[in-house]
């Protein structure tokens, strides 16, 4: 009896953890939509391999970052004034 208390627990753990998942999920999605309806992206007919490809820019940019560490803070970050990739692709909001 003990063996199937047991199992019922491990199940009632998974489903919490797949809710939980759910609900994280949901929430980076939100994130991202928050900030691509407020840089205007998301009024943009962008086709979605090209955000694929974007989004995978923007990902190894910041993982770079990581990987660096703080022992490069002599070049500014990709993206900004002075930086490496990124900086070329900007592209003006203004009507």
């Amino acid at each position: 009896m003990a063996t199937k208390s047991a199992i019922l627990d491990i199940d009632a753990q998974i489903e919490k953890l797949r809710e939980r998942k759910k609900t994280l999920i949901v929430k980076s999605a939100d994130r991202f939509a928050r900030a691509a309806t407020k840089s205007g992206l998301a009024e943009m007919e962008i086709a979605d391999e090209e955000v694929d490809r974007i989004f995978e820019e923007i990902a190894a940019r910041f993982r770079k970052g990581e990987k660096k560490g703080p022992t490069r803070a002599s070049s500014p970050p990709a993206g900004q004034p002075g930086g490496g990739a990124g900086a070329e692709t900007e592209v003006s909001h203004d009507s």
